[in-house]
């Protein structure tokens, strides 16, 4: 088991059969807001991502551009998916890829393990599987198809038709773990969260589980069974036990000891994988289950999932080159709440831009700079006449670290947000009511527009400290402007659930001048250039 206040989490590992999109994004923005988070909060902390190379889908996209799957895996790694981390700043500690010998000889080791537990046999299936999901399909899972598929049943998600496959494999006997999960899921009810998702398991489960094919003899892209090399292992089989094999499984036990169990952020499409299929083949293995499995809901755009099949699909690029990174950032997690579905569109970003990061939050550190500038030379005043307005700032500032931190326990991301964006906008409404601009001209008033001013940077320091995870980058650059990385040292040293504490800003500090944190954009063009 890992420490009590460790925090393990991961992404799920992502298909390289084409380039990344902002639903891939927003997977990995979410969990890295998690991670600084919790590192910034002192807790050790480790943040997987990577790529799962293996499987039908990946040997097709492969064979069709003229490649082999390995080039193929290579390729996409290095020119889109290890540049998505830097366009989105994720911080991540490791990047896992299920064709590194680290991932491929302990996934035959856990193999070994369950073969010789006697969980695995062999046995003929016959079904109907969905290639772009790696997955047979049952019938609910199934609809009736339109078009050019006119008159056959294709897959819910993806919209294509499924292959009849029927095959000799080796099997899992998952259908003995049915209990032990519901089991689970009873005793731990934040085991799969939200309550929408943990619900849909346990129905899943409670319509009776049956043993599952994990091999493959058709094709021979994927890691071979130790014990039969004319099979390969089943793409998921194989790419579940990323989250162990890089925290150490089969080489490094203390390593596991230290990091695991997980807390999982996957896509609500792939859920039972990882609430159900993957909890079973733990408990087969004698490992602790994951700590938390968390299915986020979908990017919708014009009423559907985000999806490069579809030509549904947005670069995050497309947003970045535009908006920047922490524009990015923040608003896929404030503007949907985490766990649900939530629709993208260009005129809700551009507005959201606009009222609540270059007018809500940069313009505010804009005019408490330059006020500090003009009315006392640049250098912090001491607060001299505490009045309640200014101790109702402090309160606020308190309250929303303890709410945020909070909710990000919970992994409720927009709650978090939410909670820290209540000190920006009572900020700006203390700035309006007490007026240090109409302060300033009586030299009778000097008191009181020291202790305002004072009152305005201290709010900013916590803001600095609050926001970091979510936008790093504006928040740096307020963090050296305000003097604090002078006078506090570095942003990602400052303890986060510590930040509400009122006072720390040292009087005397000298603060710079600020360019936008938020530049204006001409929105209508950006709108228009943007693609659909």
């Amino acid at each position: 088991m890992s420490a009590p206040n460790s925090f393990y989490v991961t992404t799920p590992i992502f298909y390289v059969n084409d380039v990344p999109h902002i639903g891939h994004a927003y997977t990995e923005v979410a969990t890295d807001v998690l991670a600084r988070w919790h590192r910034q909060s002192g807790d050790p902390t480790w943040l997987l991502t990577g790529t799962d190379e293996h499987g039908q889908k990946i040997l097709r996209t492969a064979t069709a551009n003229g490649a082999t799957p390995k080039e193929w895996a290579d390729r996409l790694v290095e020119s889109a998916w290890k540049p998505l981390l830097k366009t989105i700043d994720i911080r991540n500690d490791d990047f896992i890829r299920t064709t590194e010998p680290r991932h491929e000889d302990n996934v035959q080791k856990f193999l070994s393990l369950l073969h010789d537990k006697g969980f695995i046999y062999t046995g003929e299936y016959e079904g109907a599987y969905c290639v772009g999901c790696e997955e047979y399909k049952q019938s609910s899972d199934l609809v009736d198809g339109t078009g050019e598929y006119a008159g056959q049943q294709v897959c819910a998600i993806h919209s294509k038709p499924v292959e009849i496959l029927h095959e000799k494999n080796y099997f899992f006997k998952m259908s003995q773990f049915e209990q032990q999960l519901l089991d689970l899921y009873e005793a731990r009810p934040e085991f799969v969260q939200p309550e929408s998702a943990r619900n849909e398991v346990i129905q899943f489960v409670k319509q009776g589980l049956a043993d599952l094919s994990i091999s493959r003899g058709t094709f021979d892209w994927g890691i071979k069974l130790p014990w039969d090399e004319s099979h390969v292992v089943y793409v998921w089989f194989d790419a579940l036990l990323n989250y162990i094999t890089a925290a150490g499984y089969g080489s490094d036990s203390e390593k596991l000891e230290r990091l695991w169990p997980a807390t999982h952020i996957v896509g609500k499409d792939i859920l039972r994988f990882h609430a159900v299929i993957w909890p079973a083949m733990l408990m087969a293995a004698g490992i602790d289950v994951p700590h938390r499995v968390f299915g986020h809901g979908w990017l919708l755009v014009g009423g559907e999932k985000m999806s490069k099949s579809k030509l549904t699909g947005i670069a995050p690029t497309d947003i970045t080159d535009t908006f920047g990174s922490d524009a990015f950032r923040y608003y896929f997690l404030s503007a949907i709440a985490f766990g649900q579905d939530g629709s993208f569109s260009w005129e809700d970003l551009s507005a959201r831009y606009q009222a609540e990061l270059a007018n809500g939050f940069g313009n505010l550190a804009s005019r408490v700079l330059a006020m500090t500038q003009k009315y006392f030379d640049g250098v912090v005043p001491a607060a001299v006449d505490v009045q309640p307005a200014d101790q109702a700032i402090a309160d606020v500032a308190l309250a929303a670290i303890a709410q945020a931190d909070d909710a990000i326990d919970r992994l409720a991301i927009h709650e978090a947000i939410a909670s820290v964006w209540t000190l920006v906008d009572a900020l700006n409404g203390y700035i309006t009511e007490q007026a240090p601009w109409a302060l300033a001209k009586d030299p009778a008033n000097a008191d009181r527009l020291a202790t305002v001013l004072n009152t305005c940077a201290e709010g900013l320091r916590v803001l600095s400290v609050a926001l970091s995870p979510v936008i790093p980058k504006a928040t740096s650059i307020l963090w050296s402007a305000l003097g604090a990385e002078a006078k506090l040292g570095p942003l990602d040293d400052q303890p986060i659930r510590d930040a509400g504490r009122w006072g720390q800003l040292p009087n005397g500090t000298t603060v710079s001048s600020l360019e936008p944190l938020f530049p204006r954009i001409d929105t209508e063009a950006a709108t228009e250039t943007s693609p659909e």
